[in-house]
């Protein structure tokens, strides 16, 4: 019967990779394997699909969907990026930080890899190609900077990961905020570094155009522009942090700010909420139906032991716990190639976590390892998914070559974080 579990889950990888919704194929698949296999499945299956209905933490998944759409629709992105390039516009790289820094707080406010990098694509590569930056230095601070909503609280990626993983979203959060600003800040240092040995490939804002820009009211624009959004992931992870709100709490919280600030800038219009409501309806809808076909699937593959077959297998093997962590990272980061990271966090999470639950290894460790993997996986040429969104946007004179050159600087940082945060885990401070 394990021998079963095992062939389910390479037959769902295979109808994935062929083309079959994710959703349908993973509940479809295993509704048939679990009904011919698995005594009393039917009477099983309502119980885990009310169960996941009925999950408090997962009402926080369209909540800061809807607060990164409303603040990325109502033209903050915009607002941003054009005052903090004036701020950082004096020096070489300093439209590149700017880039870095908004995407990070983009980042921080949807969570979608997609979303962040095509606006962060649309908004500020013609600008800096226009400024004679280098394309492959452009693109890749783009694309690098747009996944870093993979890992930066409040991050929809580490939401799903408690719930699948069974932990504290909070704790997932927490652990989260070292590793995502020791990343912006290797980005930083990076061009800095670059546009001082090659100053003709980052060159700085001319002194006209900043002057042009300070106008009286300008850095009230910039407060508004930056202090406001940034206060309000404050808020939203304060409150999680110091215990006043739960996630989902603290996500509404979110959401209603994200209105707010909208409103100040004097962006809420009916097609704007509109367009926010059915973008987030129909991203939620996605989540919740691969979400319903996973448990399904994860019901069936249990049925069928296939977990104690994994655990038997690494314990009767020599690879131990590391060497199936290993493992398991590198299925992750070849998949994070092919499919989106919901489905890889909804198939291959949980088939795996009984396992590192019996080897005893810390869940915690486990996600962010997991998280940080799968952003590096979307960076990856020649398949990585930020790569087709940024390509997707960027100019004609742009090419495919450009933007694989551009991203490899960035990769090996996140590679390199990578191995410190599995080599070293107490930088979590968990």
């Amino acid at each position: 019967m394990e021998w079963i579990a095992i062939l389910l889950f390479v037959l769902v990888f295979v109808l994935i990779l062929a083309g079959y919704p994710v959703a349908f194929t993973l509940a479809g698949l295993s509704i048939l394997v679990g009904a011919l296999t698995v005594p009393d499945f039917f009477m099983l299956l309502p119980f885990r699909i009310m169960g996941i209905m009925q999950n408090y933490v997962l009402l926080a998944v369209p909540l800061f969907v809807f607060m990164g759409l409303m603040l990325e629709k109502s033209g903050l992105a915009a607002n941003l990026l054009e005052s903090m390039s004036i701020l950082f516009g004096k020096i070489n790289g300093g439209l590149a930080i700017s880039v870095i820094i908004v995407g990070a707080l983009l980042a921080a406010s949807t969570g979608i890899v997609g979303a962040t990098v095509i606006t962060m694509g649309l908004i500020s590569l013609p600008t800096m190609l226009k400024r004679k930056y280098k394309p492959s230095l452009a693109t890749g601070v783009i694309a690098s900077s747009g996944t870093l909503g993979q890992i930066i609280p409040p991050s929809v990626v580490l939401v799903l990961l408690g719930s699948v993983l069974n932990v504290s979203v909070g704790k997932l959060f927490a652990a989260a905020i070292i590793p995502g600003m020791i990343l912006v800040g290797a980005y930083i240092i990076y061009v800095l570094v670059v546009a001082r040995l090659r100053p003709d490939i980052a060159p700085p804002v001319p002194q006209e155009e900043i002057d042009k820009y300070k106008s009286e009211d300008f850095y009230i624009k910039t407060v508004k522009a930056f202090v406001m959004p940034l206060l309000l992931i404050t808020a939203v992870l304060g409150s999680i942090f110091y215990g006043i709100a739960s996630p989902t709490e603290a996500a509404a919280v979110g959401a209603l700010g994200a209105i707010i600030l909208a409103l100040i800038q004097r962006k809420l219009t009916f097609d704007v909420l509109k367009d926010v409501a059915q973008e987030t309806t129909h991203l939620t809808s996605m989540v919740f139906m691969i979400l319903l076909g996973a448990t399904t699937f994860s019901l069936v593959f249990r049925g069928l032991e296939g977990d104690r077959f994994l655990v038997d297998l690494i314990q009767g093997s020599s690879i131990g716990p590391t060497g199936f962590l290993l493992i398991v990272m590198l299925v992750i980061f070849i998949a994070g190639f092919f499919i989106d990271f919901i489905e890889i966090i909804f198939i291959i999470v949980p088939v795996v976590t009984p396992v590192f639950i019996e080897l005893d290894m810390n869940l915690i460790w486990i996600g962010i390892l997991i998280a940080l993997n799968l952003q590096t996986s979307f960076l990856t040429p020649p398949f990585g998914f930020a790569l087709f969104y940024l390509k997707s946007v960027a100019p004609s004179e742009v090419s495919t070559l450009d933007i694989y050159k551009g991203v490899i600087p960035f990769l090996i940082l996140q590679i390199i974080l990578v191995l410190v945060v599995l080599l070293w885990p107490g930088i979590l401070m968990l």
